[in-house]
């Protein structure tokens, strides 16, 4: 045991010396982002390509206060990368109320890795799970397969609320069906074994899902650390620690994590995974030698904590993705790495000359559903569902997965049994929903359809008449709605009287509005949602937000064999007049051909705001109101953990 621990620390101290040769070397580039920073009064400078990509991840997924694109927008315009540095840097300073809730989700799937040898256990580092049943940490930490069997993994290594140590759920690794490992990056990523329960970790305690594409942040911003310094409970620093300089395969950050950080995730401010810390910069006097916290010189006998820390190096994630990527597997191995999700591949190569990685599936340009198994439900019975706006570039498994972890959580408050998530149809339209609204001719109804599906929802949510406010033109940046004016004070007043974000707000009512408004975007969505839709037998149809509306749609599509015996609409905007009178029905006229209907809604939710639906549709439907969190008014896994919203659709499925 005393050799691999020695081994082991020598490998750090061997990462050490790489990442101080590299901030040795990078000097002059720091030198230029002090300068760059004097010059733009910004914290948050970088290349061109680097702030396009981070403003328009931010923008687009509404992770930037409207206020703040807005007030940034009178003075500068929307496309100077001036102003989109400050955009980012206003995104940095307001965090929405669920930071701390997203951060604990997030923290939930990091563990504590331990030797364990002849009944001693010995903190050597952190692992965070990427997937269900795959770890994440450093090379030094698990250099070997046999290193990773003698290592036990510690989850809720932590103190509860009242800052009482909770017990921890231990889990063994099996590195002989995956295990992939790298020095350079300092990586390694390895199967951990089910408990004794049978369930794999990640699908107990979730999992940080790891994302290739640009844009998940730059120099100047804020990043969070979760790990287990020095062996102790679990700990997180946040909003301190900046990223400094980004080099081609590592970053480099301030940040006051200890040498037991090894193997930590490193987060940006959206909980996103942008590097895996590996080792820290140490202060060192003019003749190369480290020096500690006061000031002396450092001896071996001090110990890695009296160091006098300068700086962090972590591996990119979108490098680590690339490697990753790039190795030869056989199936059973591929079907683990497969559990990353789409997210996780690396974007297609602009040209032949950079080839996607040997031995990964080609991905096309528009991800496709998912059919569930025949045989399910007595084969016979199928259940769909049918998701909302905003889901481009996500993985439809992680998806089908969450929205089935939701539903199964309601089943068991209801005393019924769970599904499985290869059971259920997931007709996947996200991407060709983007690229439909994209590549559209103009039209010639404009943004009317948009405008007056905010003005409906204001209206009802008890905001004056339009008169009554000072009108102004409406402004569109390029990389969001920015919207000014009376439009701005609609979303505003929505967004005051509930937990969502106005910019969220206006790209789901713009999206609905694109859908109605274009038919070539309404064909192309149905088109792609009937591809994964069963064609007889009984369905249940369980569908949320946008996806409501094409639901109303998919029933006058559906083929006379497909019999739908229980429609479930969740915070749906069904109830504006703007939104049924444009469906393919031509107005508020219950389906003749569906048997149950269920509409559930929270008050909180401004995308559900003309719920209940009965006043436009008639009695002939069940209407149940639910509480949801106000920081997830419009998740769809909150509205299906509902025990009475699960019990209809398992009662219907059992009947």
């Amino acid at each position: 045991m005393d050799t691999e621990s020695e081994t082991r620390t020598a490998a750090w101290h061997e990462q050490i010396d790489a990442a101080s040769q590299r901030f040795d070397d990078t000097a002059a580039q720091r030198d230029e982002v002090t300068r760059r920073r004097a010059v733009s009064e910004s914290d948050v400078v970088d290349t061109e390509e680097q702030i396009l990509a981070r403003a328009d991840r931010l923008l687009v997924t509404g992770e930037v206060p409207a206020q703040a694109v807005i007030e940034l927008g009178r003075h500068d315009p929307m496309d100077s990368i001036g102003s989109l540095e400050r955009v980012i840097g206003f995104a940095n300073e307001l965090q929405a109320a669920n930071f701390l809730t997203r951060g604990a989700r997030a923290a939930a799937a990091v563990a504590r890795i331990s030797l364990a040898d002849n009944g001693r256990e010995v903190p050597m580092g952190t692992g965070s799970m990427v997937s269900p049943q795959l770890l994440l940490t450093n090379n030094h930490v698990l250099p070997t397969p046999e290193a990773a069997e003698s290592v036990v993994l510690e989850f809720r290594a932590e103190v509860d609320i009242d800052n009482v140590p909770t017990a921890t759920v231990r889990y063994r690794l099996a590195p002989a069906d995956f295990f992939v490992t790298d020095k350079h990056l300092d990586y390694t990523v390895v199967r951990v074994a089910p408990g004794p329960d049978g369930v794999a970790p990640g699908t107990t305690f979730g999992w940080n899902p790891l994302i290739a594409k640009p844009g998940k942040i730059v120099i100047g911003e804020a990043m969070n650390v979760v790990g287990h310094p020095s062996g102790r409970l679990k700990e997180i620093s946040i909003r301190h620690n900046r990223l400094d300089l980004q080099l081609d395969d590592f970053l480099h950050y301030a940040s006051d994590t200890e040498p037991g950080n090894s193997g930590s995730p490193v987060f940006n401010d959206q909980w996103e995974i942008v590097a895996l810390h590996h080792a820290g910069v140490p202060k060192k006097d003019d003749k190369g030698r480290v020096l500690r916290k006061d000031g002396k010189l450092w001896q071996s006998g001090d110990g890695d904590d009296a160091i006098d820390w300068i700086a962090n190096e972590g591996a990119r994630v979108s490098v680590l993705l690339h490697d990753l990527g790039s190795r030869q597997f056989d199936a059973a191995q591929r079907a683990l790495l497969d559990e990353l999700g789409l997210a996780a591949l690396p974007p297609r190569a602009a040209s032949t000359e950079t080839a996607v990685p040997r031995d990964v599936p080609a991905v096309e340009s528009l991800v496709r559903g998912l059919r569930g198994r025949s045989s399910a439900f007595g084969g016979h019975r199928s259940v769909l569902f049918l998701h909302g706006r905003g889901q481009q570039g996500r993985d439809p498994v992680e998806l089908r997965r969450n929205w089935t972890a939701g539903l199964n959580k309601g089943l068991t408050l209801a005393g019924l049994s769970p599904i499985d998530p290869a059971d259920v149809y997931f007709p996947f339209y996200g991407d060709q929903l983007i690229e439909s609204m994209d590549t559209r001719e103009a039209v010639d109804t404009g943004p009317e359809l948009y405008e007056t599906l905010v003005a409906e929802a204001a209206h009802r949510a008890g905001m004056p008449d339009a008169d009554e406010l000072p009108a102004e033109r409406e402004l569109f940046g390029g990389f969001g709605a920015v919207v000014l004016g009376r439009l701005h004070d609609q979303l505003s007043w929505i967004a005051a009287r509930s937990g969502l974000d106005s910019a969220l707000i206006g790209a789901i009512f713009k999206d609905v509005a694109a859908y109605l408004d274009d038919e070539r975007v309404r064909k192309s969505v149905l088109d792609t949602v009937l591809t994964d839709t069963p064609t007889e037998g009984e369905l249940i149809l369980v569908s949320h937000s946008l996806g409501t509306v094409v639901a109303l749609d998919l029933l006058t599509q559906l083929p006379r064999e497909l019999n739908v015996r229980l429609l479930v609409t969740a915070g749906s905007p069904l109830g504006l007049d703007g939104v049924y009178r444009k469906l393919l029905s031509g107005g508020a006229t219950r389906p003749e051909r569906v048997g149950e209907w269920l509409n559930t809604w929270y008050a909180g939710d401004p995308i559900a705001i003309g719920c209940p639906l009965r006043q436009a549709w008639g009695p002939d439907l069940r209407e149940l109101p639910v509480e949801n969190p106000k920081e997830r008014a419009h998740d769809i896994a909150e509205y299906l953990a509902h025990a009475a919203v699960a019990a209809t659709i398992g009662h219907t499925l059992s009947a």
